[in-house]
């Protein structure tokens, strides 16, 4: 079925988050009993409330996107390339931006979106955090009402699971014994606060997104046996 889909029809994305504040205490007070209620569980009592939140980025309720990569195929004649780009800045704009591009060119029923674990992270992280903006939901984040068949994202960890359910692979893992290139040379996901934060290199961050949309675009070749993208192929716009 995978290579049934016409690889021009697929946006490849993934997104960076971090904390909604830089620390604990820029918090209100209300928020910082609901970030204790919400934590409880996984943090038991190996850790404060305080020595947590450098992990609020994964809760869309008190935390922030920092910016989206796309990429997407473009065949002219037998010439293959791979165009990316990056929406980041105000986490506001950011969405709209991104919600411009679904709405504008990744609109029709056979248009997918695809993640690495983007069906747990990604698609309803970014649903969440437009609803917070007041941001209407785009045709393909919005799922109320479909049918599971008729939800248009792909999702990378779910088609290595092969329905088991229980099993995660991460991005890292599965490059490496696919044999594709890691895209994690320089930071990782739990760098990302403190470069965003402390370093305020938001290119850095950029560039670590960008090359986790093109693992996942190799993923895809990969799944369908193709021949892999080369650096000449890779056009960022």
């Amino acid at each position: 079925m995978l290579h049934k889909i016409n690889l021009e029809n697929i946006l490849f994305l993934d997104i960076e988050t971090v904390p909604e504040t830089a620390s604990f205490q820029e918090l209100s007070e209300d928020k910082k009993v609901l970030w204790e209620d919400k934590t409880q569980y996984q943090r038991k009592e190996e850790y404060t409330p305080e020595e947590f939140y450098d992990r609020a980025g994964i809760w869309a309720e008190f935390g922030k996107i920092v910016c989206i990569s796309v990429g997407f195929f473009n065949f002219k004649n037998e010439e293959r390339n791979f165009r990316i780009t990056t929406f980041s800045g105000a986490e506001k704009q950011l969405l709209r931006d991104f919600s411009a591009l679904l709405e504008g060119h990744f609109f029709q029923p056979y248009h997918l979106l695809c993640a690495h674990n983007g069906k747990e992270f990604d698609f309803p992280f970014i649903a969440r955090r437009m609803l917070i903006h007041d941001l209407p939901l785009p045709s393909k984040l919005n799922l109320f009402g479909k049918k599971p068949w008729e939800v248009p994202h792909l999702d990378t960890l779910e088609l290595w699971k092969f329905g088991d359910y229980k099993h995660f692979t991460s991005l890292k893992l599965l490059t490496n014994i696919l044999g594709i290139p890691s895209p994690k040379d320089d930071i990782s996901g739990s760098d990302v606060c403190r470069v965003f934060y402390e370093e305020k290199d938001s290119q850095r961050i950029i560039k670590y997104c960008e090359k986790d949309v093109v693992a996942i675009a190799q993923i895809i070749l990969k799944f369908r046996q193709e021949k892999l993208l080369e650096e000449a192929e890779i056009i960022s716009v």
